[in-house]
């Protein structure tokens, strides 16, 4: 019993430790990216419709992070946009926007 507690405090301590400290116990990795790649990313802007709840970004997001060449998406539930890096040469405006709208957010790219 003793021996149960303090493996579970010991846990408690080390989760609180990692959220105090602001890092956590396990850090996520970063996308990979080749030297010289980060050059040839594009970055765009796209009206998002239909967002009217807070897992609606979410899902947004992950419909977008699906399509190949995507580097990274940062979806606005105030603006209803959504901002994505991405290597042209593997994906485009078309095929990320498609994305959105097969998960049911119609998406376009602003100017």
């Amino acid at each position: 019993m003793k021996r149960s507690l303090m493996v579970a405090g010991a846990a408690l301590f080390m989760a609180a430790g990692g959220l105090v400290g602001g890092t956590a116990l396990w850090p996520t990795a970063a996308p990979v990216v080749a030297a010289g790649e980060v050059d040839s990313l594009e970055t765009a802007s796209f009206a998002v419709e239909g967002m009217w709840c807070a897992l609606c970004p979410l899902t947004v997001k992950k419909a977008i992070e699906r399509v190949e060449g995507v580097r990274e998406v940062v979806v606005d539930y105030q603006s209803q946009s959504a901002t994505v890096t991405f290597d042209p040469a593997l994906t485009d405006d078309a095929a990320i926007a498609a994305a959105s709208t097969d998960a049911g957010y119609p998406a376009a790219r602003r100017g």
